[in-house]
């Protein structure tokens, strides 16, 4: 007989706080090239073990090894380099802009630069993201202007959204980007009913749906999951395990499950788990799902593991509640610098090129700046009439947002 004893809460506690020794001894980290590739309509029953390692193709050395290498050309690497380099940029600029009070919040995506911009080369004109707000690197990779996601942050009489998102909920239908939703979780009923519908119309386009990893706590996530399950439809979803939360570690929302690629076992669908750092792993992990739905063998879900280097928004301050130095120690590096290493290793780049073309972006960056700057910022020059907050919203303006428009003059 066990012996009874009063009930107590389990609250998950992170391994470190701020002020210890960043510690990531617990993140078990196979060799580049030591996981199996299965084949693409291999039953998820028979890969259940590839929910419980990590994918990884470039090695120590800036080698691209194993089974899962090989799904880029020399031009799409060097090119997806650039996007990356882009992206931090960008960043860079627009986080420097936010303190300066031109715009009222951003948020970076220091250390995930792969995921979007990896995944993106693995999908074709007419596929739909549903994006959270840490994937921009999936429009730099699609070819947006620079300009134009600049206008949005700023909210300046040429953002495309009229001033009526937050900054970076970006919206761009016609490079396969739906309207970010603040709130998460969202992402997967919405992609998987646009799975649907595509599968319905018999259109050969898919879905991806992108949350990160608390997220996965929320109801949607498992609606989402259960919808996937029954019908099947051409969609991948995406989560981007970067360790944190707003300010809760993983375990918080993870709970007892190994990983959160494991999670998809209880629905029957295969789940790979993917070094979020490498972007050759997670091109070739979103290109087998992608050739899976395009072969309606239905969807897969992709942990990607990463880390969040900085902040979760402007509005955060890390330092409350993990170690400041703990990004420094993240064993998966950075993305750039793994994939720089990779093409100076294979001839394809150097040191002096990768200087060339940090000068390069980051004079187009700043171009991109100006001219979105001389339209306007938060506080300066032309913005979006208030009229606009009431358009485009219904179809036909309810008679109570009539009555309002009115009584502000419009």
């Amino acid at each position: 007989m066990v012996e009874e004893r009063d009930p107590r809460l389990h609250v998950p506690e992170p391994a470190i706080r701020p002020g210890d020794d960043p510690d990531f001894s617990d993140v078990e980290i196979p060799r580049a090239g030591a996981v199996r590739r299965p084949a693409v309509n291999e039953n998820p029953e028979a890969m259940r073990d590839l929910a419980f390692t990590i994918i990884r193709v470039l090695n120590r050395d800036g080698e691209a090894v194993g089974p899962w290498a090989g799904s880029l050309d020399d031009e799409t690497l060097q090119q997806g380099l650039r996007h990356m380099m882009t992206l931090r940029a960008y960043d860079a600029r627009m986080l420097t802009a936010q303190r300066q009070g031109k715009s009222s919040f951003y948020m970076q995506h220091l250390g995930e630069e792969a995921i979007s911009c990896g995944f993106q080369k693995a999908l074709r004109e007419g596929d739909m993201n549903f994006p959270t707000y840490r994937q921009a690197g999936l429009l730099i990779a699609a070819g947006y202007p620079l300009s134009k996601m600049m206008c949005q942050v700023y909210s300046n009489a040429e953002d495309p959204l009229r001033g009526r998102q937050l900054p970076v909920l970006y919206s761009a239908r016609d490079y396969g980007f739906f309207s970010i939703s603040g709130n998460l979780a969202t992402q997967y009923v919405q992609a998987v009913g646009w799975a649907m519908a595509a599968a319905i119309r018999g259109e050969r386009h898919l879905a991806v749906g992108w949350i990160g990893d608390g997220s996965t706590a929320e109801s949607d996530f498992h609606g989402g999951l259960v919808f996937a399950s029954t019908y099947k439809p051409p969609v991948i979803l995406t989560i981007v395990n970067n360790q944190w939360a707003i300010s809760t570690f993983q375990g918080i929302a993870r709970g007892g499950a190994g990983t959160f690629a494991a999670r998809a076992h209880g629905f029957g669908i295969p789940a790979l788990r993917v070094d979020g750092n490498d972007y050759l792993a997670v091109h070739a992990a979103a290109s087998w799902a992608a050739e899976r739905a395009r072969a309606d063998l239905g969807p897969t879900l992709i942990e990607y593991v990463t880390y969040r280097v900085g902040g979760h928004s402007t509005s955060d301050d890390p330092a409350a509640y993990r170690p400041k130095e703990e990004g420094k120690a993240w064993p998966l590096g950075d993305p750039i610098l793994r994939l720089k290493a990779h093409l100076i290793q294979r001839g394809l780049w150097s040191e002096e090129r990768h200087a060339q073309a940090e000068a390069e972006i980051r004079d187009e960056v700043i171009a991109a700046q100006k001219e979105a700057e001389a339209i306007g910022t938060l506080h300066s020059g032309h913005r979006p009439s208030p009229r606009e907050m009431f358009e485009e919203v219904f179809a036909e303006m309810p008679l109570h947002l009539v009555r309002q428009r009115h009584e502000v003059g419009y």
